[in-house]
């Protein structure tokens, strides 16, 4: 697959990212059906299938159970044949998610994914929203941590995965990169895309088929309605599955003309 600019980060991404919350976690969740975690082979094989098919980009985050981990261990290829996207703020414990958006959580949040990683930098990090994205991104301490671990080298860019359209808006101007909700169901946030797209900030898309609840036969509509906005550098859509990894390739070569 064509690289995409990352905003300007100077990242290019594939437009197709694979989100990995899957391989570590099965408990709260919103996907349709229930699933198993896979086992190393399969995520081994999973993961070299997305690097032949052209897939670079890596979404992952500490509330996704040993997500960080699995990839540390299993990831083929050379640190540099990935771009690898974590998070700060959301920790998944007992069954239910827990936030701290503190500078010092921040910090050693960081530090840990590095270590769980097995990499001495991350290509972006994003504030992991509660749904008040205004409180984590202007009344915490995460945004100024991010800030300082860019200017460590320890992250290339910062951002926020936003759950309102306001935070997605202050997150355009605050950060390099936003993530946000965007398919044919769910269009509010389409004014941070193009307020992004005016800065040359970085979109990724999440619940582009809604958490899987979008029918098969209406993925690529999904995909082209997504390709249409301004701005959009990747879709991150999570599978376990080598044949749904295929069917999303192909949907997003034609969505987004490219090859």
């Amino acid at each position: 697959m064509e690289l995409r600019p990352l905003g300007n980060t100077g990242i290019m991404v594939s437009p197709l990212g694979l989100g990995t919350v899957k391989l570590g976690r099965n408990q709260q969740v919103k996907y349709p059906h229930p699933f198993e975690i896979p086992d190393d082979a399969a995520v081994a094989a999973l993961l070299s299938l997305a690097h032949e098919l052209g897939i670079n980009l890596l979404d992952t985050a500490p509330a996704y159970g040993n997500s960080e981990q699995r990839l540390g261990k299993l990831l083929p290829g050379s640190r540099d044949d990935w771009v690898i996207v974590s998070k700060v703020g959301e920790f998944f414990k007992d069954g239910k998610s827990h936030f701290d958006f503190s500078y010092d959580t921040t910090i050693r949040t960081v530090e840990q994914s590095l270590c769980n990683l097995k990499t001495d930098y991350l290509d972006a990090v994003l504030i992991h929203s509660d749904g008040n994205d205004y409180r984590a991104l202007k009344e915490e301490g995460a945004l100024d941590a991010l800030c300082k671990l860019k200017e460590r080298g320890l992250i290339r860019a910062h951002g926020m995965s936003t759950k309102t359209l306001v935070g997605g808006l202050l997150a355009v101007v605050d950060t390099d990169i936003v993530m946000v909700t965007c398919n044919p169901a769910h269009q509010e946030e389409l004014p941070v895309l193009r307020a992004a797209d005016l800065r040359m900030r970085g979109v990724l898309i999440k619940k582009a088929l809604q958490s899987g609840h979008i029918e098969a036969g209406d993925v690529e509509t999904a995909m082209k309605f997504i390709f249409a906005q301004p701005g959009v550098s990747s879709v991150i859509v999570g599978t376990i599955t080598p044949d749904h990894l295929r069917s999303n390739v192909e949907a997003v070569m034609k969505s987004a003309n490219i090859s």
